[in-house]
């Protein structure tokens, strides 16, 4: 008799099992707003910039927002070894005025708690040839990577993207007469700040608007190709 109440039973538990599989995590489409690589190993990382230029954590990434600007504003004041000069300075001050300080207040109240930052002198930060050789060989793929991308440009294997890129550099000598490598850094940090939390807001706008945007340069773009000499029989064959 317990049979027949386990067949019934059967296919709310396989529905159930494919429902929980459905709403599993990386099974819908993620929100601008999402880790991207979340469940991976690259997560602690990727992760931590994502959360950072997204203002997950306002206190975190304002610090950093506010430590790196100021100190982009110094650079573009002062020379960058009177910069790094004023910024060793300033942390010494700090830890000898607390070691210091700490030790008065040992030899006041007569205690051995010890050296102030024992916990960080103890930490072990050497790098380990195994961690060195990935890092290595992590770098060694992007340089490769560019290496070829700068060979296929300056030798036109593709005229139109090799042109692409002449009128980019035209174009950046008008930038770099307005403005210098240090305005170019902070405009820089201003925006990786400033658009992905936009962009998380307004998202369906851009979109629609970058969507347009696209579909016309797509089509000058088709329009170039098929008027440059050899690109047309290119494709052709």
């Amino acid at each position: 008799m317990a049979e027949p109440s386990a067949a019934t039973q059967s296919p709310s538990v396989s529905s159930s099992s494919s429902g929980a599989e459905s709403s599993a995590p990386g099974g819908g489409s993620g929100s601008p707003g999402a880790c991207p690589a979340l469940g991976t190993k690259s997560c602690g990382s990727s992760c931590a910039v994502h959360d950072l230029i997204f203002w997950r954590d306002v206190k975190k990434t304002g610090f950093v927002f506010g430590t790196t600007l100021i100190m982009l504003l110094s650079l573009a004041a002062f020379s960058v070894i009177s910069v790094v000069s004023y910024l060793i300075l300033a942390l010494l001050s700090v830890t000898i005025s607390f070691r210091v300080y700490k030790s008065v207040i040992q030899a006041v109240q007569k205690s051995e708690e010890g050296h102030p930052f024992k916990a960080y002198l103890d930490v072990d930060i050497t790098l380990s040839s195994e961690a060195f050789h990935n890092y290595v060989n992590a770098a060694m793929v992007h340089i490769n990577r560019a290496l070829k991308l700068i060979i296929r440009l300056f030798l036109v294997e593709d005229l139109v993207d090799s042109l692409k890129l002449a009128v980019f550099m035209w174009l950046m000598t008008y930038v770099g007469a307005v403005f210098n490598g240090i305005t170019l850094l902070i405009l820089a940090e201003l925006l990786v700040f400033s658009i992905p939390i936009v962009y998380e807001k307004y998202k369906t706008q851009i979109d629609h608007y970058v969507g347009i945007a696209r579909d016309q340069t797509k089509s000058i773009v088709e329009k170039i190709q098929a008027k440059l000499p050899g690109i047309a029989k290119k494709k052709a064959e």
